[in-house]
């Protein structure tokens, strides 16, 4: 058996760290756009993009960690 390359294994880091930032981001853009009043699809809109900003942020800081343990 091979072990992964690095590039594998930053891949794999981002993709892990993605996963996380998007439940995060799911909880807390929940939160925050409950207690400002949002509804319906204006609420999905903004917690969507909540999600997006913390899963790529998170998988981005993720990826930088993975590559530098290579």
């Amino acid at each position: 058996m091979t072990q992964p390359s690095c590039f594998d294994r930053v891949k794999m880091g981002f993709m892990m760290g993605f996963a996380v930032g998007m439940a995060a981001g799911a909880m807390f853009g929940t939160f925050s756009c409950l207690r400002i009043g949002m509804r319906g699809r204006e609420l999905m809109g903004g917690v969507g993009k909540t999600m997006l900003q913390s899963g790529g942020t998170f998988g981005t800081f993720m990826s930088i960690g993975m590559g530098i343990r290579c």
